[in-house]
């Protein structure tokens, strides 16, 4: 082998960055566990609420170390914030993450509809609605319904100054009565829900969270959104709830406001000082006090004595001035914002302006990072508070760099929105002045235009961001702005869905069946399977340090794209030492034999790999979800097998010979074992296809006449959140609510004694019954954990409620249509790429055709098994999406076996140009058992463990993969080679008879 001492330095730097990168990991879970430790030590159980306060002693003591040094590894030195944003992210599924509910508002779609009318009916029945929700079980949009019916009078919903608008026009008619209009408002409001969940799905895609969870929440406007392995909570919630409201208005110089806050002052000093006058003359009732003019004017109550002592009510807030011919009227504290603006947007004081600045608006300013201090600006508005161009028009938009090198937003707008910008600009250029690019009513940036009218609709967003800030803002234009305001009404941090005991067991059952997978390499290849071994486990080193470094999240289908590169691992090694010890076989000395060895299994491993890979390269690309995240893993996976395969071990081999080290690939027991075989495989084949045809046919009936068991993932449920007077295993209750709904799903949920508990039960029954009906279920299969609880007490909505049915609601199916088309789509696009590949290595379509028919008869026999099983198994045999990542597993299996065998059919097709074609593919066959079997058992051990020790709600998971490999093993003897042989037999049949 060429370059050894780079291959060394490679493989030598690449193992000290991997242990560099999870060495954060291993010290992040350090510092996080003391914190558990020091919390427990701290507060007793006998404490009251003590779960609480340990959570709370838990986060101040992380809090204390966060800018402490935790980590000096001599040449450099970390504090907690540093370790712990280097840490491997974990997803929902095994470290659990943030739990948003998000209230998507429905009054600021329903005045956006009605294009932010001004009459009072309308007006007046969404401030009622408001009130009615207070205590209300429907959705804002019905009390509004029932608000605008009480008081509509002659009024109605499809009046010119309501809902029959430009925008709706061929929608809504005027003659329609209110009963039509209210179906068309509800399909609207709808539509509007369904945006905003859109766009906070691209959001949340841009952001870099893998496999998050985003779900709405029946049809109250509400939004689930589990966010995996986010460090940032601040950052993410600005995502969440930002508009992205982004808005162009041309800003008045500061200096043509002086007057008029002199003015103001002195307005509401007088007003002041009358009202104070008043209280010391004439006590007022509290109802007379709430409706004084002070009131209107400073935005406070008069019994408020900083009021009533303030001097100078707008003078005493100024922090700074702005400079001449800038944009800035005045600097505040942050905390004056809300009550300037009240004193500012007062009608006496507005009545102050001139008649030309009377729709002038005041806008505050986006402050410097730690500073209290920030900007007032006034824009030049307009009778309908419309700005004169929106970010409706912007097609693009990206973080970029100034000249100054500091974060921007540069943008491009279409067509139209290019003239708009073009004629405001111009209009800048020639008064001198500024246009105020504002998001969500901050003004970001105020920019002068210095050289003339800006042509072809490039603009950029200048402020005070950090990169992050840029990057997010960037991605919000991007992926569009929300329909409706959306806020956060319910923040928790969930436990793990797999459950910690599951991943516990899981975490162990893995670790054993590895062991017993580097034992049987070394049993059966003797020392060199010592040598395979280091670099295997120098490739799992290299796959978690890389994701470590990128900052990917590890999720349960990222496992099984490393459970698949583990397999593939052992392959490549096995192909190799098989080919050295058939060369072996032939006569040939060490060195000549390991020489010979590597370089004919090259192209096999290559072959099978690039397959492989080009497939995860298109689920990465097109995938969404639990498809990207296994191709991620995969991805990695591929690079550092070949990496520690063909050069790793050729590396150690080589040492080992060269220093007089004899090797002989097997050992007493393995010598002769599938040595000299000459089954005659494809006088099998109509058995096979008989067998095969069978198992097809049986799937089919049963997929459409049995269907499969669909999950959550898939068809939605009801999900409800429950307290326990005791920390209770989600496992356990998991468990136990599957006998009962015979699907269930229970995950922790804040502290150890509550739960979010998920079913599909009943899904698709709805009523006040059902669900009465379904809570009784619930509460009698709890009933062992509640201590006495009453049925009564357990679903109480009363305030102050400690234990029971804390919350409940209908949840949609994570996974959208559009995902699974999306999904579809992407699945499809690979096996199109493989087969392209094969015909591109192998010269012939038949080779191709058999690969692909391989596939899609692995993953109907599996879809089969689960379809005509899940009924009477012993454990949950749900399709979610760990079960996408389970099929994906198998395709990338069956394409590696079957492409290992065709190199080999190729290979002895050009070596012996005189045998038959049937001899050629029969001992081709032959010649690979060894290596197929070997490596369908080692990858069998270490599904089979996991299956057998590792948690229950992982175990249908397993026996995917498990059936999967089984069938996959079995069509690359059986169908994929035998297929191929047919048609390529047929074909030359045909030429002959020609």
């Amino acid at each position: 082998m060429q370059n050894k001492g780079l291959v060394k330095l490679f493989a030598i730097l690449f193992g000290l960055v991997s242990i560099y990168q999870l060495s954060f990991t291993f010290k992040a879970n350090q510092i996080e566990d003391a914190a558990k430790e020091v919390a427990i030590n701290k507060i007793p159980e006998s404490d009251p609420d003590y779960r609480a306060k340990r959570s709370a002693e838990e986060a101040n003591y992380l809090q204390s170390v966060a800018t402490d040094t935790v980590f000096n590894i001599g040449i450099a030195k970390f504090t907690y914030n540093d370790v712990k944003a280097k840490a491997m992210n974990l997803g929902l599924d095994l470290k659990g993450g943030i739990n948003v509910i998000l209230q998507v508002s429905v009054k600021d779609i329903l005045k956006g509809l009605a294009n932010n009318t001004k009459n009072p009916v309308f007006n007046k029945a969404l401030n009622d609605a408001a009130e009615l929700q207070k205590n209300s079980q429907n959705t804002y949009l019905e009390d509004f319904f029932i608000s605008f019916d009480k008081i509509k009078g002659d009024t109605k919903l499809a009046s010119p100054d309501i809902f029959y608008t430009k925008a709706l026009d061929g929608e809504i008619e005027g003659s329609m009565s209110d009963d039509e209009v209210k179906t068309i408002i509800r399909t609207k409001i709808d539509e509007s829900i369904v945006s905003a969940f859109e766009v906070l799905r691209k959001r949340i895609d841009e952001f870099g969270v893998t496999s998050p969870n985003i779900q709405r929440l029946g049809t109250s406007g509400r939004i689930l959104v589990e966010l995996p392995g986010v460090k940032d909570v601040e950052r993410a919630t600005s995502l969440l709830q930002s508009t992205a409201q982004l808005e162009f208005w041309d800003a008045y110089k500061g200096e043509q406001f002086f007057n008029f806050l002199a003015q103001a002052n002195d307005v509401l000093k007088e007003t002041a000082e009358v009202e104070k006058d008043s209280l010391n003359a004439e006590p007022q009732d509290e109802e007379n006090a709430q409706d004084s003019t002070i009131d209107d004017l400073l935005g406070e109550a008069a019994t408020d004595s900083t009021a009533v002592k303030t001097v100078n009510p707008i003078f005493d807030l100024i922090r700074g001035q702005g400079y001449q011919g800038g944009p800035v009227i005045a600097q505040f504290e942050i905390k004056d914002k809300a009550k300037v603006l009240n004193y500012l947007n007062a009608p006496k004081v507005r009545a102050l302006l001139p008649v030309e600045m009377r729709y002038a608006k005041f806008a505050f300013g986006k402050p410097e990072k730690d500073s209290e201090i920030v900007d007032l600006y006034a824009l030049v508005g307009n009778r309908d508070n419309i700005p004169q161009l929106s970010g409706a028009v912007v097609t693009d938009a990206r973080n970029d760099f100034s000249q100054t090198n500091k974060p921007t937003v540069s943008m491009q707008m279409n067509a139209k929105g290019a003239k708009i910008w073009e004629e405001m600009t111009g209009k800048a250029y020639a008064q001198g002045s500024q246009i105020a690019i504002v998001l969500d009513n901050v003004v970001y940036s105020a920019p002068g235009v210095t050289t003339g009218p800006i042509s072809g609709g490039n603009s950029e967003i200048s402020g005070n961001f950090t990169l992050n800030e840029a990057v997010d803002l960037a991605n919000v234009l991007r992926a569009g702005k929300l329909p409706a305001s959306a806020d956060i009404i319910q923040s928790e941090v969930v436990g793990p869905s797999l459950g910690q005991e599951a991943i516990d067991s899981g975490t162990m059952s893995f670790m054993i069946a590895l062991a017993l997978v580097l034992v049987w390499m070394i049993l059966y290849y003797g020392k060199a399977g010592g040598f395979a071994d280091i670099a295997m486990i120098l490739n799992i080193l290299l796959i978690f340090g890389i994701l470590s470094g990128l900052g990917a999240v590890l999720t349960l289908p990222g496992i099984a794209g490393i459970v698949l590169t583990i397999g593939m691992s052992v392959d490549a090694n096995v192909i190799i030492f098989e080919r050295i010890r058939e060369e072996i076989a032939k006569g040939k000395g060490q060195k000549e034999a390991i020489q010979d060895g590597f370089s004919n299994a090259l192209s096999s491993i290559l072959d099978a790999n690039i397959t492989t890979g080009l497939t995860a390269l298109i689920l990465f690309i097109f995938g969404t979800g639990p498809i990207k995240g296994f191709a991620t893993t995969l991805l990695i996976g591929i690079g550092t097998s070949l990496f520690t395969a063909i050069f790793i071990t050729r590396l150690l081999v080589d040492w080992y010979v060269n220093k007089g080290g004899k090797l002989e690939f097997s050992t007493a027991i393995t010598k002769n074992l599938f040595r000299n075989l000459s089954i005659e495989f494809l006088k099998k084949r109509k058995i096979a296809y008989i067998i095969s045809g069978a198992f097809i046919l049986v799937s089919l009936g049963s997929l459409f006449t049995n269907s499969l068991d669909q999950g959550v993932d898939f068809v939605g449920g009801r999900t409800y959140q429950v307290r326990f007077p005791q920390d209770v295993s989600a496992s356990e209750i998991t468990a136990t609510l599957v006998g009962a709904f015979g699907s269930a799903d229970a995950k922790t949920f804040g502290d150890a004694n509550q739960l979010k508990i998920t079913t599909k039960y009943k899904v698709n029954e709805s009523g006040s019954e059902i669900d009465e009906s379904i809570r009784k279920t619930l509460y009698t299969t709890l009933q062992p954990h509640l201590e006495g609880l009453s049925y009564e007490d357990f679903i109480n909505e009363s305030d102050g409620k400690s234990v029971g049915l804390m919350k409940y609601y209908k949840v949609s199916p994570t996974i959208a249509d559009d995902i699974k088309q999306a999904s579809f789509w992407a699945i499809l696009g690979s096996l199109i790429v493989v087969f392209l590949y094969i015909l591109f290595r192998f010269k012939k379509w038949q080779f191709s055709l058999g690969a692909v028919a391989a596939v899609f008869h692995d993953v109907l026999i599996v879809l089969g098994v689960f379809s005509l099983t899940y009924k009477f198994m012993p454990f949950s045999m749900e399709i979610d999406q760990a079960f996408i990542a389970a099929i994906l597993t198998v395709i990338g299996y069956s394409l590696n076996d079957t492409v290992i065998v065709f190199d080999r059919v190729r290979e002895y097709l050009n070596e012996h140009t005189t045998w038959d074609f049937e001899k050629v593919v029969d001992v081709s066959l032959s010649s690979t058992l060894g290596r197929t079997l070997n490596t369908s058992s080692t990858t069998l051990v270490v599904l089979l463990s996991i299956f057998i020790f590792g948690g229950e709600s992982i175990r249908g998971f397993m026996f995917a993969l498990i059936v999967g490999i089984v069938v996959g093993t079995y069509s690359s003897l059986f169908i994929a080679t035998p297929l191929m042989y047919d048609t390529i037999d047929k074909a030359n049949k045909k030429i002959k008879k020609d």
